[in-house]
């Protein structure tokens, strides 16, 4: 819960406000449960399309691109951010189905929905013993990575961010227990269990692409950004294989899950895992991935410093 130590008096204020937030969110996902998936999807990612350019984060997000694609025409960047939109409406209705459409159970892979690529890995991953870091960005649906891993057998602690609202945070637990197990709320504590879990021989989810201000500089499309170096210091403590992944959206309400092969990790003149290039590379291999699907990253964040939003 937010701190609230010079102005205590605020806090019942707080919780009435986020208690009705709360209860229209879960209005409204309970009147999308109503409709069949696939129209809900559509839907929702219809109507993101047009509420998404009324909105501030809409100016962030054309900042953000202006920044990270100084020669794209401004009609190009226009129709990257309406995918981005788009793409983040159909994820938040998808969200609400996830019981129903991405249950997906071990060795009941669903063709018509899902395909594969670098699939030995994760078997590989799953049957050589060993502990794995494998990073993620918040490209096309995120959230089905956890669940990917689980449809393959894999144990994946999986880092998350609980919504600073509490009453919507219980709500996305009770679902995202329903099909994914290991999640890992961030917080005091979060990398002490995580190293935990990797010295056990467990594999640790981290999602690496978003702006971290007591991280470290690295380049993120040409430009300085503060990034979370907490993939490399688990390195530095449990030396282990790291491996990408990330989910491609497809036509037709389809989509591809990717797993890198084994990434090879910048060391510096002991043998100790470079924290920098390390960072560094990592977030190399995220930009690449958001350069061949632009619409399809998360552009309403503050990723470098000095956005005016």
């Amino acid at each position: 819960m937010r701190s609230y130590k010079r102005y205590r008096w605020l806090r019942p204020i707080v919780e009435a406000r986020d208690w009705v937030i709360a209860q229209c969110v879960f209005l409204l996902m309970a009147l999308l449960r109503l409709v069949p998936a696939k129209g809900a999807v559509n839907f929702s990612g219809n109507t993101a399309r047009k509420i998404g350019p009324l909105l501030p984060r809409h100016r962030l997000g054309m900042e953000n691109l202006r920044r990270a694609f100084p020669d794209k025409s401004e009609e190009e960047r226009k129709k990257i951010l309406l995918e981005s939109w788009e793409n983040l409406g159909r994820t938040t209705a998808e969200y609400v189905y996830l019981d129903k459409i991405f249950d997906l159970k071990k060795d009941s892979i669903s063709p018509d929905r899902f395909d594969y690529k670098n699939e030995q890995e994760f078997f590989n991953l799953r049957d050589d013993g060993k502990p794995a870091l494998i990073f993620a960005a918040h490209l096309a649906n995120w959230e089905l990575l956890p669940v990917c891993a689980a449809t393959f057998g894999l144990n994946v602690q999986s880092l998350f961010r609980m919504p600073n609202n509490r009453f919507i945070a219980r709500k996305l637990s009770d679902m995202r227990g329903l099909v994914m197990e290991g999640m890992v709320a961030s917080g005091p504590g979060a990398a002490y269990r995580l190293t935990g879990s990797l010295h056990n021989g467990e594999h640790v989810g981290l999602l690496v692409d978003q702006k971290f201000l007591r991280g470290i500089v690295v380049p993120f499309f040409g430009e300085p950004a503060y990034t979370n170096p907490l993939l490399a210091k688990l390195l530095r403590s449990c030396d282990c294989p790291v491996h990408g992944a990330r989910t491609i959206r497809l036509p037709n309400g389809r989509f591809r899950m990717e797993i890198t092969k084994e990434i090879s990790i910048p060391r510096d003149s002991s043998g100790e895992v470079d924290i920098e290039a390390t960072t560094a590379k990592i977030t190399g291999i995220v930009e690449s991935w958001i350069r061949e699907y632009p619409g399809q990253w998360l552009w309403f964040h503050k990723r470098w410093e000095g956005s005016r939003n």
